[in-house]
């Protein structure tokens, strides 16, 4: 895919990406913060609190940039496989299995660990 700042020279473009990322990382700080100072009472927690509590987790784990949504069930087959549902929050831990297929990537589900179909996971 044809990235925006193909353009732009290597030195820049990387300074941009720090950059980038510093920002998102002092938002994060601010929303765990925030989010910490506002939670309400259990009363009016939203539909899922344990899925909320794991996003917010695996974010503090690995970073939002990490982050990708199950788009249709996975049922897993092969030892090491992770059986998920769809719209289910995963975070990527290599994007390829133990014998370097990319086509399986090790994600972290909140708990447990393992590998899932690629096709299944879009960025969240």
């Amino acid at each position: 895919p044809q990235m925006p700042h193909g353009h732009m020279p290597l030195p820049s473009f990387w300074k941009m990406v720090k950059d980038t990322l510093q920002q998102s990382s002092a938002q994060l700080q601010t929303f765990c913060q925030t989010f910490e100072t506002v939670t309400p009472s259990p009363v009016t927690q939203p539909l899922n609190p344990a899925e909320e509590r794991k996003v917010l987790s695996l974010v503090s784990k690995h970073g939002p940039d990490k982050l990708y949504q199950v788009t249709s069930n996975i049922s897993g087959s092969k030892d090491l496989d992770l059986t998920l549902l769809r719209g289910q929050i995963v975070a990527l831990l290599q994007s390829a299995d133990t014998k370097g297929n990319t086509s399986r990537w090790l994600v972290d589900a909140g708990g447990p660990r393992g590998f899932v179909p690629a096709a299944k996971l879009q960025p969240y």
